[in-house]
């Protein structure tokens, strides 16, 4: 903690504004955590150690949902881990976002007449500079919006010198160690942004193309091929045969006329042909095609590249220079001249990869890359997992992680990119190839150059977890914080990011595991459970939620919706009820301070409670046990409905109603149960606080006076149970929530009063019989009473006196009409369910709701001839 924490904070207002206003709250608050070094860790502190870093953002992102529900949560785990004492840490930072980040700035190139070209590599990476001073980490600014407890003192970004070294360091350490290398492979190419990209990068969608099929050869020695890119036949090195198919053994190895050139290809057999789809024969394009270029590479084919870095046709011809899909066209037209289309099907919709930065279709393409092989670091990341030092949580989980890691292909990582991490590979004049360590001199002198390419961003981001804490310097961060304890992230880059951070943690920390846990997430989605998307129009700006209902219920509405790797649906209606949540929470604390709810003193004997003190007292233990138990499991759903249904339903809607009687009598037993209160209050607060930092900060420094419940101890669960007073208040419940059943069955209004004779002799009720009547809003009997309506409950009884409360005649003729309705309901129901020629006929689903109907007219017949029966006579 700083000095500034250590100083005594303003004396806290005994008073509390009449309604919470968030945004006058929010801003200031945070600020002054901030500033009072609450969030900042101490790596010379003796605390045991709690740490998270931050999946980083993009350096061009702004707060979305799914980063406001991550954050959320992992806010939650570290500010109750600072008040359990430990060192917590929750580092910050972004990533620099290679492709996103160069498309800006070419943007804005581009509105001047520009490209970088114009400017060269060096005055362009640069402007990029420039621009992320400038533009960059919008999203910084409205993680304290959200309130972040992260520690700003410690914000990394991974172009900034500490990491940058970083990512030399282990580029240098897997080339020695020869699991790196430079390899010609088919990788995803973006003819628009010049680059390979990475498989996350990809967006799969269905497209109308056009599937066409295609006579190859000559006379008896011809085929049919079917392709959806018939322009890459310029490409084709061969037509494959699965080597057991009949139809074409004849074939095998014979070469045959491909149509437009004029080459020569061989028929090969290989099993990968599946015989059974489409004709069974296939066309290989090894530099075109993922498939093809295995194929290729099993029979030692040539790989033919017919197109350029823009897509744009090279091969010898009259299609070259045509763009690809110009060239589609131009090719399926002479092949229909020379009578080679034998079938066409349009449109035919497929699955088709695009560029997710600019939604240019991916073309595969044969291309001279640098790659990381992963089989023994992907090898160590499984193990790591299945020998239980990383726990994956929600464990059945596991198995996607272990399809991808067991299954791993090696990892193209190098980008024609300028801005990012450059690879640090120079070529020499006569061949020579030299990997550069950051604290070694490049070679110099004529003919010497470094590679251009820079390197994948998943690669910086992979050594996020240690990278952030110094490495590959010894620090202290590294020592104290080192390995972190929960990687919480979303289930969809378990594949592209968890698992690039195991095989870089455990390669360049000998073996430690990067994380302890993974706690993987689900995705968040609309109301009725869509994907959010621009194109469906129903994405959500969290920004705006938060103007209108304030963080903390954008916060809970988001954690109580987070059960553990399912995707969390979202609507505004469930953010308002948030809001008033947190106004539920400002009132009841506020009325329980002016009837005089305290924390000072001990708290009393438990045999100098009433039953109702020593009732809340065993809930709220309960409580707390429930909620370190749900932690600990990463339940945040259920950690927040048990508190939500707690602090509403148990506290303020039955405690302080109960308690209310209590203090207007004063006495011993009204200090006893303020005292209560004020326990009740204190430890509900600090529950709350990890989710909902914001209204409990101010309610509870206004309560108790002390500095900040940022830094207030956790509650501890003090074993405290009372069984016996839990069953007299599950009586006492009982009572008056019956009785307020009948009485708005009866059409009585909340506050109406009637007079009532209570017979509450031999039972546990008869010390509540106070709150009862006041509850109920029951008169002493009078000497006019005249029982008409009397209720046995839990073995006591009320009789009341309903003469002048209402119309009975009118209230019995109402009943009578909602009686023959449901009467009606039912035989209409029990008639068809007992026509065996409808029950034929109908569909299951349409039985099963008349079922329902007539259950339903059952209950309702039930219930209304009960209100009749207690009715009095009129």
């Amino acid at each position: 903690m700083t000095e500034n924490a250590q100083q005594q904070p303003p004396a806290p207002s005994t008073e509390l504004p009449t309604q919470y206003a968030p945004a006058d709250v929010e801003g200031p608050l945070y600020e002054r955590w901030v500033e009072r070094g609450y969030f900042a860790a101490d790596e010379k502190s003796e605390k045991p150690p709690y740490t998270i870093v931050i999946p980083p953002p993009n350096v061009t992102g702004s707060l979305h949902l799914g980063h406001a529900f991550q954050h959320t949560l992992m806010d939650a785990l570290t500010r109750r881990k600072r008040m359990q004492g430990y060192e917590s840490l929750w580092l910050p930072g972004m990533d620099h976002a290679g492709i996103a980040t160069q498309n800006k700035v070419e943007q804005q190139l581009a509105e001047e007449g520009k490209s970088r070209h114009d400017l060269g590599r060096e005055e362009f990476v640069e402007r990029v500079w420039q621009w992320k001073e400038e533009y960059g980490g919008k999203i910084l600014g409205q993680m304290r919006r959200l309130g972040d407890g992260v520690d700003w003192n410690r914000e990394r970004f991974t172009m900034d010198e500490g990491l940058s070294k970083a990512v030399l360091t282990i580029f240098k350490k897997l080339y020695d160690d020869e699991l790196i290398y430079r390899a010609e492979r088919i990788i995803n190419w973006c003819p628009r942004c010049l680059t390979a990209i990475s498989d996350i990068e990809v967006e799969y969608q269905e497209d109308d193309g056009e599937l066409i099929s295609i006579k190859y050869g000559e006379g008896d020695d011809t085929l049919v091929v079917a392709t959806t890119r018939a322009e890459t036949m310029l490409g084709d090195t061969a037509v494959a045969v699965h080597p057991d198919d009949e139809r074409y053994r004849h074939l095998i190895g014979k070469r045959i006329k491909l149509p437009l050139t004029d080459r020569h290809i061989p028929v090969v057999a290989d099993s990968h042909v599946d015989p059974e789809f489409g004709t069974g024969a296939v066309k290989v394009t090894p530099a075109h095609d993922p498939n093809d270029f295995a194929i290729g590479q099993r029979h030692g084919l040539e790989s033919i590249t017919v197109m350029d870095e823009r897509a744009v046709i090279t091969a010898h011809g009259p299609f070259q220079g045509l763009d690809r899909f110009e060239a589609r066209s131009a090719i399926v037209g002479a092949l229909r001249s020379q009578g080679r289309i034998v079938a066409e099907k349009r449109p035919y919709v497929h699955s088709v990869g695009h560029c997710s930065r600019c939604k240019t279709t991916i073309e595969p393409r044969l291309s001279m890359q640098w790659w990381v092989k992963v089989g023994p670091l992907a090898k160590a990341a499984g193990d790591a997992v299945r020998d239980g030092r990383v726990k994956i949580h929600p464990e059945d989980m596991s198995k996607r992680y272990f399809d991808w890691v067991d299954n791993m292909n090696d990892w193209c990582i190098s980008r024609q990119l300028w801005w990012g991490h450059r690879i640090p590979v120079w070529y020499g004049p006569d061949g020579e190839i030299v990997c550069v360590g950051p604290d070694e001199e490049p070679p110099t002198g004529e003919g010497w150059t470094q590679d251009t390419d820079v390197l994948d961003t998943w690669f910086s981001s992979g050594l996020w977890p240690f990278s952030t804490l110094g490495w590959p310097e010894q620090s202290a961060d590294l020592r104290k914080f080192y390995s972190t304890d929960v990687l919480l992230t979303g289930h969809d880059i378990i594949f592209f990011w968890v698992a690039r951070m195991m095989m870089f943690g455990l390669y360049a920390m000998d073996g430690e595991v990067p994380f302890k846990t993974i706690a993987l997430t689900g995705l968040v989605r609309d109301e009725r459970g869509k994907k959010m998307s621009k194109s469906f129009g129903n994405v959500v700006d969290p920004l705006d939620w938060m103007d209108k209902y304030g963080s903390d219920a954008v916060r809970f509405t988001l954690a109580r919706g987070a059960n553990p790797g399912t995707d969390v649906p979202i609507g505004e209606d469930w953010v308002q009820a948030s809001r008033n949540f947190a106004n539920k929470i400002w009132n009841a604390t506020r009325f329980a301070m002016m009837n005089g709810a305290t924390v000072e003193g001990p708290l009393p004997d438990p045999a100098d409670m009433s039953a109702t003190d020593r009732w809340i007292l065993s809930r709220l233990n309960k409580t707390v046990a429930d909620v370190d138990a749900f932690y600990e499991d990463f339940q945040f759903a259920k950690l927040s409905d048990a508190l939500y249904h707690f602090a509403w339903d148990e506290v303020f809607d039955w405690y302080v109603e109960l308690s209310k009687t209590t203090f207007a009598a004063g006495g011993a037993s009204a200090e006893v149960s303020k005292r209560v209160l004020g326990e009740v209050l204190d430890v509900t607060l600090k529950l709350l606080h990890p989710v909902v930092p914001f209204v409990t900060e101010t309610l509870w420094t206004t309560l108790t006076g002390g500095e900040s419940v940022v830094v207030a101890d956790w509650p501890g669960d003090s074993g405290f149970r009372d069984a016996a007073a839990e069953q007299e208040i599950a009586v006492l419940q009982q009572v008056i929530t019956e009785v307020r059943r009948f009485r708005a069955d009866q059409g009585l209004q909340p506050g109406q009063r009637v007079p009532a004779r209570l017979k509450l002799d031999g039972t546990a009720l008869a010390p509540h019989e106070p709150a009862i009547r006041q509850l109920l809003r029951l008169q002493p009997e009078g000497e006019t009473f005249s029982a008409t309506a009397t209720l046995p409950v839990a073995g006591a009884e009320v009789a009341l006196d309903l003469s002048g409360a209402i119309d009975v005649a009118a209230e019995r003729k109402r009943l009578a009409k909602d009686l023959a309705a449901a009467e009606k309901e039912k035989s209409q129901a029990t008639a068809k369910l007992g026509n065996e020629a409808f029950l034929a006929k109908a569909p299951d689903q349409v039985v099963d709701k008349i079922r329902g109907r007539l259950a339903k007219a059952d209950e309702d017949i039930a219930r209304i001839t009960a209100q009749l029966e207690r009715l009095p006579q009129a």
